[in-house]
This record gives C-alpha cells, structure tokens and sequence, in this order.
C-alpha cells in the first residue's frame, strides 16, 4: 500500500490535510466520501512525486487520474458548487499538464454557452463515446451529478480490470525474460571458462559434455541469424496485426485460444461488456447506442463480431439474450443471466452482478496461471542449470577418479 496525501472540507467549510494509506488514488476519494468530507486533491506525498517527476513526464492521461477527476466534480456539484467553478478548481490543482489543458479547454467551450458533453467532445481522444453518452444522458435527466459519479466509476473499473489483465500478461514474460538471462550469463561467463580447462586436457572429454558443447558452439555460431530471424518475425507479425484484415483475425484468433491467458482476456471482455451495458442503460442511453459504444470498446475482431452480430439481432426485433446466443460467443450463463434481467426488467443490476461474478473468475483465472507459471519456472530453470553443471563438472569428476 501506498501513502497519500489529501485535501479535503468538511461539512463546515474547513479544509483538512493528511495522509491516507490505500492501494490506489480512487480509494483515498471513496474514503474520504464516505467520511463526509469533500475532497479537493489526493497527490503522492512531495517526495515521492520528485523522484517519479521524470519518468511521468505530465504527458500520457491515465483512467485513475480521470477518475479522481471526475470523483471531484461530482462531489462538488453535489454539494451545490456551479459546474464552471467546479472545473476551474479541479483543473487548477491537476499536476499533469496535459489533463489540465484538457480541462481548461473543456471549460472555455462551457464558458462559451456549451454543454458539458460539448466540451468533453471536443477531446475525443480523451474521452471515449460511453463518456460521452453518460455526460449527455446526464444533461438531458437533469442528473449530471449522477452522471459524472458513472463517469467516474467507470474509469475507476477501468483502471483496476486493465491491472488485473496487465499482471496477467507481465508474469509469463517475467518467467520467459528470466530463464533468457540465466541461459544468457551460462553462455557469456560460465561456459567459455570451462571450455579453456577442456582444451587443457587435451579434449579428452565425456560423450555427453562433448555434445553439450557441439550444441553450445552451434547456438554461438548461429546466433546472429537466430537473432536476424526473430527481429523479422516480430516485424512481419506486427505487420499483419496492424496493416491486413486476415493478420488482425488470425492473431484475434490466436489470443483468445492461448492456454489461461485467453480466458483472462475473455473473461476482461465479458466484464467490461456487462458493466458498460449496466452503466449506460442505468443513465437512459437507449439500446442500439450502447451497443454502438460497446462495438467501438474493443479491437478483437472476434469480440467486436460477436457485438455486432448481436447488434444486429435486436435491430431486426430480437431480444438482447437471443441475440448474444446467435452469436455463439458468449458464456451461457451471461446469456442466461441477460435472459433474466430482461423478463424481470432490472437488466441492469443483472448485468452489474453477471460483471462481479466474471471479475471474480477472472481474479482466479490470474491466481490460477501464476500458480502453474512459478513451479514451471522453477523446473525450467532447475533443468538449465541441472545440465549446464553435469556437462561442465562431468570431467572434473571422471580426471579425480582416474587419478583416485
């Protein structure tokens, strides 16, 4: 856990300083809400922030930093300050600059006579469409407190789903990263020494150190090409991926198959697609512009096939449900749920708990891997080092028995 520091009111007006102790910036703001008090900035304590000064750079806008946002808007104009002033004052205290001249800019289109969902539009790279359907829904209800608080919320989720699956993705290139560094140092300091005491015995050596070595110098003597190769694959796939509509299928394909991390991925899916149609149905966006948004939420061919193939089922008068079953993507149970919310007419709280009870599968999906990824790390390695070592010492022990 981290320390923050936070500037807050209490209900009597007063400004309270101290420092909190959380996982994330979001829960000092949940925290402080549920105190009562109304928080004005949560920052990391000034140290902190010098030391990590350079390398944030105040350039790339991340979902925790919209978040706390957004939490501060809401909690403002629930506690009746005007929306400009609620935006001057949280642009003012953002230390990321880029942020702070998006806001600004949003403020100048509101300060011209413009909505709140006009200025955010003006910044689409920032704000995404389900944002931008929430502000407006908001604005048209006359509930944009509530709104922001979504808004806020969804970010929130945001952020901590893409930390789930990145933790997923960054362990088995941990594992992989690791082993190369260890056959790395084998190559570049242990062996060519041992090699120098066999050349001293006259290359009188064991079958089995003879053929470790023939494989050793074969690897050294190939490894421009080895490496030529692999530089031309990672090009030629990132090509594909990014440049031709088969490329972008096959490795849609390829991601969503590969063992346990193609169920987290999955599993992410389901999750932001229940939350995100729970989130914009319970603010009135009407059905085809939620699935408009949920279309334009992710970049799997297979995924967004399934949402437009769904799509497409309810134009032509289909039941969300049925369509979801067309589209032979979906895990029965979602669709069963679905099913369900839509007879009882509480479809959004049925798709709020469908995203819960996937976020939990998922969590263990992760625990699941990681658990198999450390004892297999251990036995790759063990068997690295278990045959460099008999190849290398096999000699050493034969010579003391011959001269025993």
């Amino acid at each position: 856990m981290a320390k923050y520091r936070y500037i807050a009111k209490n209900p009597a007006g007063q400004e309270l300083e101290g420092l909190a102790s959380a996982v994330a910036k979001d829960d000092v703001f949940c925290w402080l809400k549920e105190q009562g008090l109304t928080p004005l900035s949560v920052d990391e304590p000034s140290w902190r922030i010098r030391s990590l000064k350079k390398s944030v750079g105040g350039k790339r806008i991340r979902s925790s930093q919209l978040a706390a946002v957004f939490w501060q808007l809401n909690t403002m104009l629930e506690g009746g300050i005007p929306l400009t002033e609620a935006l001057a004052a949280v642009a003012e205290d953002i230390a990321n600059k880029r942020l702070r001249e998006v806001l600004e800019g949003v403020l100048q289109q509101i300060r011209k006579g413009g909505d709140l969902s006009q200025g955010v539009s003006a910044f689409p790279k920032v704000f995404n469409p389900l944002v931008r359907a929430l502000i407006v829904a908001g604005e048209t209800s006359g509930e944009l407190s509530d709104a922001l608080g979504r808004v806020a919320k969804h970010y929130q989720t945001r952020d901590q789903l893409r930390r789930k699956v990145v933790k997923a993705m960054v362990y088995p290139a941990f594992v992989i990263a690791f082993v190369m560094v260890v056959v790395s140092v084998l190559m570049i300091f242990v062996i060519p020494r041992f090699r120098e005491v066999f050349v001293e015995m006259g290359g009188n050596i064991p079958a089995f150190t003879q053929a470790y070595m023939n494989f050793y110098d074969g690897l050294v003597a190939n490894m421009p090409y080895i490496a030529i190769v692999a530089v031309l694959t990672v090009l030629a796939a990132t090509i594909l991926h990014r440049r031709t509509k088969r490329g972008h299928l096959f490795f849609s394909k390829l991601s969503l198959r590969i063992p346990l991390i193609g169920r987290v991925l999955k599993q992410a899916f389901v999750v932001r697609y229940c939350r995100t149609m729970a989130n914009l149905l319970s603010a009135g966006v009407p059905v085809l512009d939620v699935f408009e948004i949920l279309r334009a939420m992710t970049t799997n061919d297979i995924t967004r096939t399934a949402v437009i193939h769904t799509n497409e089922k309810v134009i032509e008068g289909s039941g969300i449900a049925e369509g979801m079953t067309s589209s032979k993507f979906f895990p029965n149970m979602v669709v069963k749920m679905v099913q369900s919310g839509e007879k009882s007419g509480a479809l959004p709280k049925v798709l709020d708990k469908t995203g819960d009870y996937y976020e939990e599968q998922m969590d263990a999906t992760i625990a699941t891997l990681i658990t198999m990824l450390e004892p297999a790390m251990i036995i790759i390695f063990g068997v690295i080092v278990f045959v460099t070592v008999l190849a290398l010492y096999l000699p050493v022990i034969e010579l003391s028995n011959i001269k025993g």
